[in-house]
């Protein structure tokens, strides 16, 4: 499998091995750890269906929490452990390589945000990639949005934040499941590939046993102006240069 190293944003400063012929992070998870909310109060993160850890590596430039990443998969998450030695963030960032369900259980119920870019697509929906770990990346094959929800959940401390990437088509399971396990809808943002569009993604964040009132609906996010270039805004995450 053909591996490269390559700069996760688009200046230096961060580097993310990958495989050429496997399932790329992409830009998902890169909004994902831009929206993701952090206070001075972040000391603990965990990032569920964490992939070669671009969530993880891009959010050891906003803080210096701990950070633990969770991937199934042995082949991203060597491709994860290559890029944290490349990065030299071994000291703050981890990686276990599990089937996130009942995780908890095993790295305690104390983290004050958890973060994950999951597979997007119920099983029996559509049709399932025959490469294996693109299947597994995109279906729910080994954890289904319920059972991530869930584990969230079981990860925060009370008053943690939950910070999820996903299809608009499943904002109404995604809220019910949120309230479902006591983490109460505070932050919702639309992201749209360009103007006159429809939304394609969602970026939606909840409080751990948070005050049932409350919910901020951000102004739309912009992916490509109408002349196919990257927005303002898009360009500013990739650069990590905070608003």
């Amino acid at each position: 499998m053909p591996i490269v190293c390559n700069e996760l944003l688009a200046k230096e400063g961060i580097r993310i091995y990958q495989d050429t012929d496997g399932f790329n992070f992409s830009l998902d998870s890169i909004l994902l750890a831009d929206f993701a909310g952090i206070t001075a109060r972040t000391k603990k993160i965990c990032d569920l269906c964490c992939g070669n850890a671009p969530i993880p590596l891009y959010l050891s430039l906003r803080t210096k929490a701990k950070i633990i990443g969770v991937e199934v998969q042995k082949h991203s998450f060597d491709l994860a452990v290559m890029s944290i030695k490349e990065n030299g963030l071994e000291d703050r960032i981890q990686m276990i390589c599990k089937n996130l369900k009942n995780i908890h259980k095993e790295i305690g119920h104390s983290f004050d945000l958890v973060t994950c870019n999951p597979p997007f697509f119920p099983l029996g929906k559509h049709q399932i990639n025959p490469n294996d770990a693109k299947a597994i990346a995109r279906h729910e094959i080994l954890a289904s949005l319920e059972d991530i929800v869930c584990e969230a959940s079981g990860l925060l401390n009370p008053k943690g934040r939950f910070a999820l990437v996903h299809r608009p088509q499943r904002l109404l399971e995604i809220l019910e499941l949120f309230r479902k396990y006591h983490i109460e809808p505070k932050r919702l943002q639309f992201v749209y590939p360009k103007p006159n569009k429809e939304c394609n993604h969602i970026l939606i964040e909840g409080i751990k046993d948070g005050s049932k009132t409350g919910l901020r609906v951000l102004p739309p996010l912009y992916v490509y102006t109408e002349e196919d270039k990257w927005t303002d805004r898009i360009l500013k995450i990739y650069n990590n240069e905070r608003e």
